[in-house]
């Protein structure tokens, strides 16, 4: 039974503090809780026992070194066999077959029978050495009596005693003796002390070869952090990786699996070389276990890039030295060399670094950009720096649009012929603007006399997945945003794409997340020059640089957000890629806003000076839909000839370069379609005019909602 726990407390009345009594009241304890049983408490127990990190430190231990003793003696065992037979020159063989070398092949086997030939002299020549052997022992037995007698005859004719005689054959045949003795002592500890050394000796092998699973080694074993790329490391990884037949290629070349490897060589900060894989594996089967490869080379996954040269079968294989992509790079020229120029037509802009640590430079002549990413992973800041080398050409043109509009390109007003920053509808229609005013511009060139000259005009917008997505429509219905045929922004991007190059009209766009809701895969694949940062997925990786990048090793998805800022995946032919690869990785310079203004403030300082308009200059607005009913008059239809001329005349600047094509637009899209009359296209004035009454309807119901 439990206590009882007595309260003190007063009554509810308030007393008089002479007659107040105290009331004791006795209340109860709560039920004890039931005991634990104790087969419970027990297994409580050797749970926590049994995951305490002590308890794991000594099993690891116990299987260690127990698992070196056992696979030092298959080292020796495999060691000594290999010494005794010709395994070692068959798996040579084997392997020189496999890898398709028929002159080391044969090589190996002329070895193989020259070591046969002289184990068979050897094993032929034991069988007569026990005669040899015995007639050596008996003559060099009699010569040492003789001699030790003669020694003895000599003392004697010395002492002038005759027992001398036999002094040192008595002599030797006590030290003989005493040998025996020792070897009697001897011989018992021996054979008891003998195999604790043999077994020592073979746990000293198998530690020096780690030979114990990576769970069971000592911690620093088991990390690795710096450990060399060697051949034999690259080989181990590749038969771990999980491929059966390479697994079972490898493990019938014994330890000759290196031959599938080039040369290792040092490339930057890593170490480059080539796998020539076996028959029956396939390069893909090696680039889907990228993550598994990279730890079984001691590296992270970021640190190891897998791509496919020219040679068939083969894998080309780029590992970092641990932690090195970690480091920043050095600043970009274009900070250091307050000197430096550019030019669009020869030149190309220092970009940043490749893996293997070279200057990573990008030519822009006649090639259309698009840099693709996740939020604030560097796009920004790496498109910057293309402009601002270019801007140090004096005859490059800008015209620039910066559908985020935190002032990211501030540094341009005074530079750019236009420099249009925000991210509303009315900013989206602005740049859509500019980018039409390119078109046009573009369209004047084009109508230029052959061999005209004409002044690089980069047409820029960042975020451009802003205008895609932007639902604003003009007084004609159409969308500024999306993919259709009447999105005006896709339109006028797409028309630069075609024709642009040509006439040095050039389209560089950055965009987040490139997926085909947000950006159109004609614009994307518009670009000659494709860069991704960091992504979320393959299928956004393809999006970005296209299928045969991805297809070719370009892994923009496995980049680190966050951590590998900056870094690209580049697929271009206006910048250096080895043979046989499709995408280059690039780590760019790092340039910040005060710098930026610096090379800007130099560029400016090339020109004669740059007004920058910070809006389009719209021309008076005019309705296309009512101007037709105006001209149409009273009549009850008109000829769409004479509705384009009246048109003309009332607004040359609006109408005058109208064409068919325009007018049955503006009244396809008001639902009120031209037709035939007699023959002739006509425009019906009753089509015009409740076409007209329906849209003034629905912008009055608008307006009341």
């Amino acid at each position: 039974m439990s206590e009882n726990v007595v309260h003190l407390h007063k009554p509810t009345d308030p007393p008089t503090p002479d007659t107040a009594p105290t009331v004791l009241t006795v209340v109860p304890d709560a039920a004890p809780a039931p005991p634990v049983p104790l087969w419970v408490r027990s297994g409580r127990a050797v749970k926590t026992a049994a995951t305490h990190e002590t308890t794991r430190a000594t099993v690891r231990a116990v299987a260690r070194h127990g698992l070196y003793t056992f696979n030092g003696g298959r080292i020796v065992a495999r060691r000594a066999w290999d010494g005794r037979t010709g395994s070692r020159y068959e798996r040579m063989i084997r392997a020189a077959e496999a890898a398709g070398n028929l002159e080391a092949a044969e090589e190996w086997e002329e070895r193989l029978q020259r070591f046969r030939a002289a184990r068979h002299h050897r094993r032929m020549d034991l069988l007569h050495s026990p005669v040899e052997a015995t007639k050596g022992v008996a003559v060099g037995a009699g010569m040492s009596i003789g001699v030790l007698v003669a020694l003895g005859v000599v003392m004697a004719l010395n002492t002038g005693h005759v027992g001398d005689v036999i002094t040192p054959l008595s002599a030797t045949i006590d030290f003989i003796a005493l040998l025996i003795r020792i070897v009697q002592v001897v011989w018992g500890p021996a054979l008891s002390i003998g195999p604790f050394l043999a077994l020592i000796a073979l746990w000293s092998v198998g530690r020096k070869q780690h030979a114990a699973p990576a769970w069971a080694l000592p911690a620093n074993v088991r990390s690795g952090e710096g450990e060399p790329i060697t051949p034999s490391i690259v080989v181990k990884a590749l038969r771990d990786l999980g491929v059966p037949a390479l697994a079972r290629a490898i493990k019938e070349m014994g330890d000759v699996g290196a031959s599938m490897l080039g040369p290792i060589t040092i490339a930057g900060c890593g170490v480059e070389v080539d796998v020539t894989l076996p028959s029956g594996v396939s390069t893909n089967e090696v680039q889907s276990k990228r993550r598994k490869l990279a730890e079984n080379l001691t590296r992270h996954e970021h640190e190891v890039f897998i791509t496919i040269p020219t040679a068939a079968r083969t894998v080309r294989l780029w590992v970092a030295d641990s932690g090195a992509l970690d480091e920043p790079i050095g600043p970009s020229p274009l900070v250091t060399d307050d000197t430096m120029t550019a030019d669009y037509a020869k030149g190309r802009a220092p970009w940043g670094q490749d893996l293997r640590g070279d200057a990573a430079a990008l030519s822009l002549y006649q090639r259309h950009l698009l840099i693709t990413g996740l939020s604030n992973q560097g796009k920004t800041v790496a498109l910057r720096s293309l402009a601002l080398w270019l801007a140090l050409d004096k005859s490059v043109q800008f015209l620039m649009g910066d559908l985020k509009g935190v002032g990211d390109w501030n540094m341009f007003d005074g530079l750019a012929t236009t420099l249009i920053q925000g991210p509303t509808d009315e900013h989206v229609i602005q740049v859509t603007e500019m980018v039409e005013g390119a078109v046009d511009e573009m369209n004047r060139r084009i109508q230029a006399p052959p061999g005209t000259v004409f002044p690089p005009l980069i047409v820029l917008v960042d975020e451009a997945q802003v205008a895609f997505m932007c639902p604003a429509k003009d007084a004609e219905k159409r969308p500024y945003g999306g993919s259709k045929a009447n999105s005006r922004y896709f339109m006028a991007v797409r028309k630069i794409h075609n024709q642009g190059r040509a006439v040095n009209v050039l389209m560089w766009q950055g965009t987040q997340d490139p997926t085909n809701e947000n950006f159109p895969k004609l614009v994307r694949e518009g670009a000659h020059t494709r860069a991704s940062l960091a992504l979320g997925t393959e299928s956004q990786a393809r999006m970005a640089l296209g299928d045969k990048a991805v297809d070719g090793g370009a892994a923009p998805n496995l980049l680190r957000p966050g951590l590998d800022r900056g870094t690209l995946v580049v697929a271009s032919d206006g910048i250096t890629i080895p043979a046989g690869q499709s995408s280059i990785t690039v780590r760019t310079h790092y340039i910040d806003d005060d710098a930026a203004e610096a090379i800007t403030d130099r560029a400016k300082a090339l020109r004669d000076g740059v007004t920058t308009l910070h809006a389009i200059e719209r021309e008076e607005e005019h309705d296309p839909l009512a101007d037709i009913g105006a001209v149409i008059g009273d009549a009850p239809r008109v000829r769409t000839k004479d509705v384009l001329a009246r048109l003309a005349t009332r607004n040359a600047d609006a109408y005058g370069g109208w064409s068919f094509i325009d007018l049955k637009r503006v009244l396809d899209d008001a639902g009120a379609e031209p037709y035939k009359s007699d023959g002739v296209m006509v425009v019906a004035r009753d089509r015009v005019t409740r076409a007209l009454a329906n849209r003034d309807e629905e912008g009055s119901a608008s307006a009341a909602g």
